[in-house]
């Protein structure tokens, strides 16, 4: 983290001072880290850490646009801290090194893997694909990976575990969320309450716990909202990048995508509104802070 201390010094991870080699590209001394020379430092320090990696998996262009904007706004993180990849326009790049980015942040979208692969558009097919290509090693290295929605699917998918249909769906709404033990102990989870609600809207879940996951959230109408492979590899079933705003426009926008009679759409716009979600946010604030400070 960087804190700037009475507007003279700088101070990383509260050990070290800003390192000489920045001072003198910057022309400074000591004696002159004051002033107008504060935001030359901060920049030169924002710039020195690695950036973290947005993959977007939604082909409908304001719906991953908002979903982007969300998760720089309640992640706490600058543009420029990320390289953004929305996977229906472009592919990965094959020189793409993990060890470049802080973590890897998936978002949602429409698609699911349990769908059958001649029921797969072919970019839903192409979106999935290039998204797997990357868990292999992921997991082998237990590289911070944080998956909203479809990023459960993805890692459950990988992990060999049962993603399926058969029960545990949920209606576009909120889920009554509840910390586990070991989500209560969880570094991911630290400030979050013992109970909240969250935003969901899925047709496939995890039906049991993949091997080698530790289970965190928990809800009534599905089980397996958020789960930890090995020390650094975390899913949510939720969205926790989504507040009332944000899910009133999604369900504008798939309001036709068989998530919900379309009649019923201003229905579920009014339970947006009326909706006190506020504690997901922080999952992805603790991601950045801790992976990305």
């Amino acid at each position: 983290m960087l804190r700037v201390r009475a507007g003279y010094s700088f101070v990383l991870s509260g050990q070290a001072t800003v390192p000489a080699i920045l001072a003198r590209a910057a022309g400074l001394t000591r004696r002159r880290w004051r002033g107008k020379h504060v935001g030359i430092f901060a920049k030169a320090v924002l710039m020195s850490r690695k950036p973290f990696l947005i993959l977007q998996l939604r082909p409908e262009a304001d719906a991953a646009d908002d979903e982007f904007a969300a998760i720089l706004r309640k992640g706490g993180l600058a543009d420029a801290r990320t390289r953004r990849i929305r996977l229906d326009q472009e592919a990965l790049p094959q020189d793409l090194c993990l060890a470049d980015y802080a973590g890897v942040i998936v978002g949602g979208g429409p698609g699911c893997v349990s769908d059958a692969p001649e029921d797969k558009s072919p970019v839903e097919a192409r979106i999935e694909a290039q998204v797997m290509s990357l868990m292999p090693q992921i997991t082998a290295e237990d590289f911070p990976y944080l998956g909203c929605c479809y990023g459960i699917g993805i890692l459950g998918k990988h992990l060999q575990g049962d993603v399926s249909k058969v029960a545990y769906g949920e209606p576009v709404g909120t889920a009554d969320c509840a910390l586990t033990e070991a989500g209560r102990d969880d570094p991911l989870l630290d400030g979050l309450p013992p109970a909240f609600q969250a935003f969901v809207g899925h047709k496939e879940a995890l039906q049991d716990l993949p091997p080698g996951c530790t289970h965190l959230i928990s809800a009534p109408s599905c089980p397996y909202q958020m789960i930890r492979y090995g020390a650094h590899v975390y899913a949510t079933q939720f969205h926790p990048e989504a507040d009332g705003a944000g899910f009133e426009t999604r369900i504008n926008i798939y309001r036709h995508k068989g998530y919900f009679p379309p009649e019923a759409a201003q229905d579920l716009i009014a339970m947006c509104r009326a909706a006190d979600v506020h504690a997901p946010e922080k999952i992805l604030r603790n991601f950045v802070r801790r992976y990305g400070e």
